[in-house]
């Protein structure tokens, strides 16, 4: 299989997110589907923070269980040093648009947009840089020249992905405004589009701590929204439903995972 192959592939892999983003053009869902939709993106979101930080961190638990301590330590202070980075400068990134929305006279908005809006665009971001690393994944089996993995992987990732565009979309659902076909196409290709680029990338480039940078980044990001959907949950009162939401989500999360690795991958 050629190295055009493969990019084509990954490509296919990261745009099966936009199979989830239809679900932003729901018309007006009533409360208790608001409310629903809201938790379901908590609980892919919880599985994507697991799964980001775990497979950001075996890099490190393999240095230190082969007693490489040197790299350990300095992949070590990369994780937190990125993971941080991620996290705090979202919500200083937050606090400007607050300023800016507050300096035009209109608190409850950024640039004309919703802070739902905003919050869904954070969320592409993350897994943007998610699905960056699952590129490089891609890429370096393929380098290595283990196809059938490669290939595994791409069809994983795939199916995983779908599920990410819903995560993406739904906060504008829960909220009830329709974002424009455009607005769903920018998102899906900030989500999605990673993939194909870190395909690319990881034919060439094999680094680990490469790797760690972008799950880490990722992984701050992801935690910053769901801090902040969890606000918008709580003040719904309908905790049972919440709760039943978030574990969903998670549920969805573990079983595409599991498709993945019952693959072979």
């Amino acid at each position: 299989m050629s190295s055009s192959e493969i990019a084509l592939l990954g490509a296919i892999a990261g745009f099966t997110i936009y199979l989830g983003l239809p679900i932003g053009r729901l018309r007006a869902p009533l409360p208790r589907t608001r409310v629903l939709l809201n938790a379901v993106a908590i609980g892919i979101l919880v599985f994507l923070l697991w799964d980001v930080l775990t497979h950001a961190w075996e890099p490190i638990d393999n240095a230190l269980s082969d007693h490489h301590y040197g790299p350990a330590v300095g992949n070590g202070l990369f994780f937190f040093a990125c993971f941080g980075l991620g996290l705090l400068g979202l919500v200083y990134f937050d606090r400007l648009m607050a300023r800016k929305a507050a300096a035009a006279g209109d608190a409850g908005a950024t640039g004309g947009r919703s802070r739902f809006d905003t919050l869904a665009l954070m969320i592409a971001i993350g897994i943007g840089l998610h699905n960056f690393a699952e590129g490089l994944a891609i890429g370096n089996s393929a380098a290595a020249g283990q196809l059938q993995l490669a290939v595994l992987l791409i069809i994983g990732f795939g199916l995983h992905n779908a599920t990410e565009g819903f995560g993406i979309v739904a906060p504008l659902a829960a909220e009830g405004t329709r974002p424009s076909w455009g607005r769903l196409g920018l998102l899906g290709l900030i989500g999605g589009g990673p993939t194909f680029l870190g395909t690319l990338v990881g034919q060439s480039v094999t680094n680990d701590t490469l790797s760690i940078g972008f799950l880490t980044l990722a992984a701050g990001s992801i935690l910053y929204v769901v801090i902040e959907l969890l606000s918008v949950a709580r003040k719904s009162g309908m905790k049972e439903l919440v709760t039943w939401g978030i574990f969903a989500g998670v549920v969805a999360g573990f079983v595409t995972d599991a498709i993945v690795t019952a693959a072979g991958a």
